[in-house]
């Protein structure tokens, strides 16, 4: 028979993990589409098992809950009696969407970015020059320092100046600032398509991947519908979409706030949304259209783009929309900034974002 036979894809079980490991990655993901409800995670996942088998006729869904309980994920000592994750959950939760949308990554020397320009880091090269204040001892060439001593001074008696040290020379490496801004506006669940947990997930990875891989950055999380507000990476699992419109101006003003604090000479703003600006906060009031691109919130927002340039800080917008009209605000909003932008499905979202921030290596003086 010529031709292709397609089946269903099942991946094979890994031999080694136990029924508690199995159980525990589908109830993180769980914990983070229920934004942390514990109980609610726990029946879906019961509701799984009754369709799938999850568990196995030694190890059941009671047998998983005491274990959680005993291995220090979940906690009911409060005065409501409810069921809450701990820290141990909430670091098992950025562990998992790292491996899950970066793949498993070894910790680096460090972490940091690095750039086209020598001077003091922390990777050795070939090439040496002369010793300049600030140098570090190990990095001085001992036999050229030496020879070069006794070029300029003969062989009688052992003098070495200032004047006859060589240094190897090292890459340096920058330090990078970022704000991820997510959109939390309503239509971030609408149409059936739940976008704000592929956020969280990008989020929570972005975290791990610095405290791991590059953990002098900076990392700064914040939100935006009809306001923003900052929020820490902990409480990442817990985020929810609410009634909002979008409100992008407020968290472009909020991002920059944040990154002239910082004193790193690399900044960056990642902008995750799915919708064009919508509302603009005037005194105590807010003007909202959401009926198309209002010019009023337009303008506000590409002259804020406008103003981010000026700053050298750079726009990175992973829209997970493909409107034509979308397309068209985010065009003129990356053209003004002068970033980059991406169309870019929830599927990919991970990957655009790794490697956009991994190609920041850049030295801005």
């Amino acid at each position: 028979m010529i031709g292709y036979r397609f089946t269903d894809y099942i991946p094979e079980n890994d031999p080694e993990s136990t029924t508690f490991e199995n159980l525990l990655k589908v109830f993180m993901q769980l914990l983070l589409i229920t934004s942390g409800d514990v109980s609610e995670a726990l029946h879906w996942l019961s509701n799984l098992d009754k369709k799938y088998g999850l568990s196995t006729e030694d190890y059941g869904i009671g047998d998983f809950i005491e274990d959680l309980k005993e291995k220090g994920y979940i906690t009911d000592e409060n005065p409501e009696g409810k069921f809450e994750v701990t820290a141990k959950s909430e670091q098992n939760i950025r562990k998992s969407a790292l491996e899950e949308i970066f793949g498993k990554l070894k910790k680096g020397p460090k972490g940091n970015h690095h750039t086209f320009y020598s001077g003091a880091g922390e990777e050795p090269r070939t090439e040496k020059r002369e010793y300049q204040f600030g140098d570090t001892p190990e990095q001085i060439a001992i036999t050229d320092s030496l020879r070069n001593a006794q070029i300029n001074h003969g062989l009688e008696g052992p003098l070495l100046t200032e004047q006859d040290l060589e240094v190897y020379e090292k890459d340096y490496k920058s330090q990078t600032s970022t704000v991820l801004m997510i959109d939390i506006s309503h239509s971030m669940i609408l149409y059936g398509e739940d976008r704000i947990t592929p956020a969280k997930k990008v989020a929570l990875a972005l975290a791990e991947l610095i405290k791991i891989r590059y953990p002098k950055d900076t990392l700064d999380v914040i939100v935006f519908g009809n306001d923003a507000w900052q929020i820490e990476v902990k409480d990442l699992p817990f985020l929810q979409v609410g009634p909002y419109h979008t409100n992008t101006v407020a968290g472009l003003e909020l991002a920059m706030d944040l990154l002239r604090r910082r004193k790193t000479s690399n900044k960056q703003i990642f902008m995750i949304t799915d919708g064009k600006p919508t509302c603009l906060k005037v005194g105590i009031k807010y003007y909202k259209n959401s009926f198309g691109l209002d010019r009023k919130i337009l303008n506000k927002t590409l002259n804020l783009a406008a103003q981010c340039r000026r700053l050298h800080v750079p726009i990175t917008t992973f829209m997970i929309a493909s409107d034509p009209y979308l397309k068209q605000f985010v065009q003129e909003f990356t053209q003004v900034n002068g970033g980059n932008a991406y169309y870019s499905s929830l599927q990919g979202l991970g990957h655009l974002v790794f490697e956009d921030y991994r190609r920041n290596r850049r030295k801005t003086f």
